[in-house]
């Protein structure tokens, strides 16, 4: 009898280890979605690279970028919990986090995960096109960038800057659009931020019988930061970044944000941040951009919005201060 008991004690305990193990099992496996941008642009092998980099990281967890218009649309989707990361520029985020401009009326509930690149602010033309000035650009045709992107958002400021917001016969096409539609003449000039180099724009720049032309417009940001706040600096495109780029191009900067939802869990937002921290070389072969991923860079410096506990707890260890 006691033999007995011990066996069915025995059989109790199989039974209910092989029914919590598959519980805790998929307890912890997770489904990550990442707003990177158009297959164009920078943002969207940077969100390839880093939904590999999580995968094979952080055991359990499955993630994937999604093609989007990009930072509005990220930041959309960030807010209303329906992708867990999205790639943002932080002037956009500022006004999603206030609930102004694009985002009037609705304030989205955004933490900063962490600051990674500056993006650069491209306007593009051809020497075809006969512009060489942003005051060129009076009457002409001008793709602002895709709606569902922050482009439009900083090119409108950028031109008015210069008095010419009202001024230019504007279209919205994505960079790979706009790329498209300055070759078969259909636009004169379009505007991207973006990293450097962009395909879009290297694909324009080595395209036989065609010369780039980028418009020097940095002297726009001290107009831009007095009416919308210190969110933009002066920077270059440097010579030789694209084909036949012979000089160096004044233009106006903001940084990128790689942003979450307030909910996300202290946890969660650590791992990732830590595993981008400490795997970064397997980011920078996936795209240069991500080269410029430093600790001093994450600060309230450079994001406007407040971070993540997560992410704040994983910086204060490294010694990152004014957070």
């Amino acid at each position: 009898m006691p033999a007995m008991k011990i066996s069915r004690h025995l059989r109790a305990l199989l039974l209910a280890t092989l029914i919590v193990l598959p519980a805790a099992s998929v307890a912890q496996s997770r489904t990550i979605t990442i707003g990177s941008g158009n297959t164009g642009g920078v943002y969207y092998p940077l969100g390839g690279g880093l939904a590999q980099l999580l995968t094979r990281s952080i055991p359990g967890w499955q993630a994937t970028a999604e093609v989007t218009g990009g930072s509005v649309d990220n930041l959309k989707l960030v807010g209303t919990g329906k992708a867990d990361l999205g790639f943002a520029m932080a002037d956009v985020s500022w006004d999603a986090f206030n609930g102004q401009d694009r985002f009037a009326g609705r304030k989205l509930p955004l933490r900063t995960l962490m600051v990674l690149y500056p993006n650069r602010m491209h306007v593009a033309t051809t020497e075809a096109s006969g512009i060489q000035t942003m005051k060129d650009l009076d009457g002409r045709r001008v793709s602002l960038g895709s709606p569902g992107g922050a482009t439009e958002i900083m090119a409108l400021r950028v031109l008015e800057a210069y008095g010419l917001a009202e001024r230019v016969r504007r279209e919205r096409l994505s960079v790979n659009e706009s790329v498209n539609a300055i070759k078969d003449r259909k636009i004169e000039a379009f505007f991207w931020v973006g990293g450097v180099p962009t395909a879009a724009v290297t694909d324009l720049a080595a395209t036989p019988g065609t010369r780039l032309r980028l418009l020097d417009h940095g002297e726009a940001v001290e107009s831009m930061n007095r009416k919308y706040g210190p969110l933009y600096s002066r920077t270059l495109i440097a010579k030789g970044q694209y084909p036949g780029l012979e000089r160096d191009v004044d233009i106006a900067n903001v940084w990128n944000l790689l942003v979450v939802n307030e909910a996300m869990s202290e946890a969660d937002a650590y791992a990732i941040v830590k595993t981008v921290f400490e795997r970064k070389p397997e980011l920078v072969a996936v795209h240069k951009e991500f080269a410029h991923l430093s600790l001093d860079y994450q600060s309230r410096g450079g994001s406007p919005i407040p971070f993540h506990p997560g992410a704040a707890r994983y910086f204060s260890e490294k010694g990152v201060k004014g957070l």
